[in-house]
């Protein structure tokens, strides 16, 4: 990499963290079986496994707390995100809750997916700022979680668009110097663990 390049990426890093650039990052697992029938009984497993938000919790070693919610902000323990539920999560360390809302979902013969937001905490009764997000992200980042079949290979994604800390204005609340230092720190090195062990277990490796 050139001297150029490198103070490029250098300053875009800075702006990143001062909250006035994003960025992209994608986490990929594949899995290949002896045919196509097997791949689809596979993919099948896989489409479970992906909508199974509260099951994610029991994935071995260091992970987060993954709980589903409706979209009236009622716990839901048995069954699959649907436009407008919420998704609880909890990284390890002392930091506050997260929140994202599910925006999109696909479900097909050979792709499913759902795409989630940062958001408010949906359970949160008392007065707040407008507009407040409780994640460490601002309210233009979103993930996509993805599953898909092509012939006999199996692949699942974590497809992270827009990353921001959330660190500006009434969006971050009180919670901007933490939201800074999880985005910015021990997430930047978390989420890689946590999402290659879910997209690994999303295609049974």
């Amino acid at each position: 990499m050139g001297i150029s390049k490198m103070v490029d990426k250098v300053k875009h890093e800075i702006e990143v963290i001062l909250g006035d650039e994003t960025k992209d990052k994608t986490y990929a697992s594949e899995n290949a079986f002896r045919d196509e029938q097997a791949a689809q009984e596979a993919f099948t497993a896989s489409v479970r496994k992906l909508f199974d938000v509260n099951g994610w919790s029991n994935l071995p070693g260091l992970n987060s707390e993954f709980k589903l919610y409706d979209s009236a902000g009622q716990p839901k323990p048995n069954g699959e995100p649907q436009v407008g539920d919420y998704i609880r999560i909890n990284i390890p360390g002392p930091t506050s809750e997260n929140w994202v809302q599910v925006t999109d979902r696909h479900q097909g013969d050979t792709r499913a997916e759902f795409t989630v937001k940062p958001s408010p905490d949906p359970t949160e009764s008392g007065e707040r700022e407008q507009g407040e997000i409780d994640h460490f992200f601002a309210k233009e980042a979103s993930s996509t979680f993805r599953v898909e079949r092509q012939g006999n290979q199996l692949r699942a994604f974590e497809i992270g668009k827009n990353e921001r800390p959330n660190n500006q204005g009434k969006e971050a609340g009180n919670r901007a110097i933490t939201n800074t230092l999880v985005a910015t720190g021990g997430w930047m090195f978390f989420q890689q663990v946590q999402w290659e062990k879910l997209t690994d277990y999303l295609v049974h490796l």
